[in-house]
């Protein structure tokens, strides 16, 4: 290997290189300052700079079978013991009870590759509202509209978005400007009426 060929191996290690390479900062003026490059760079720039958020790290928590979920549930999350239902009515007709007491939370809306509750009316948003269990206590069902276009109705009045509303039994829900009505009850109250009636 000749001297030439040496010397622009030289000058061409990964070393110098990156020495050379967006630095303006000599030898000399490290050592003046007693910083590497980098932290000189960080102290120009702000470590902020480097380190901000991008949101990348939440979006990919709160994802699921790739859509971006608009709902994060609350560390009281928790299971209901009692066994709650939904009954579903469309005026005068009686359509299938929802059950649901299964899983902490439920996501009602139109997209139906996320949605726990599925419901198709064109005013209901596709992540629309949250039936949630939370530990207060006791576990206990709230509601929570998830900013939605057309809004939530609890008893006929309108909620406000992103705040929890405790349910009871027989409380009615609306979603949108569906007509069908969601009647709040638990299992426990079921068997009672039935009682009632004999």
């Amino acid at each position: 290997m000749d001297v030439r060929m040496r010397s622009s191996l030289w000058v061409r290690s990964p070393i110098r290189s990156r020495m050379r390479v967006g630095r303006s900062t000599t030898h000399s003026q490290r050592n003046a300052v007693g910083q590497s490059p980098i932290i000189l760079t960080l102290t120009i720039y702000g470590a902020a700079h480097f380190f901000a958020s991008t949101g990348k790290l939440t979006e990919d928590t709160n994802t699921y079978k790739g859509v971006v979920i608009k709902y994060n549930e609350p560390e009281d999350a928790r299971k209901p013991t009692e066994k709650w239902r939904l009954y579903a009515f469309k005026g005068n007709q009686t359509l299938p009870i929802l059950h649901i007491h299964r899983q902490s939370g439920f996501l009602i809306g139109r997209d139906r590759k996320i949605a726990d509750i599925p419901m198709d009316h064109p005013s209901i948003s596709k992540q629309h509202a949250v039936l949630q269990y939370r530990f207060v206590r006791l576990v206990r069902l709230y509601l929570i509209d998830l900013d939605s276009v057309n809004g939530t109705y609890l008893n006929n009045e309108k909620i406000e978005p992103r705040r929890y509303y405790e349910l009871i039994e027989k409380d009615v829900i609306k979603f949108g400007f569906s007509t069908r009505e969601y009647v709040v009850m638990t299992a426990n109250l079921d068997e009672d009426d039935d009682d009632s009636d004999n």
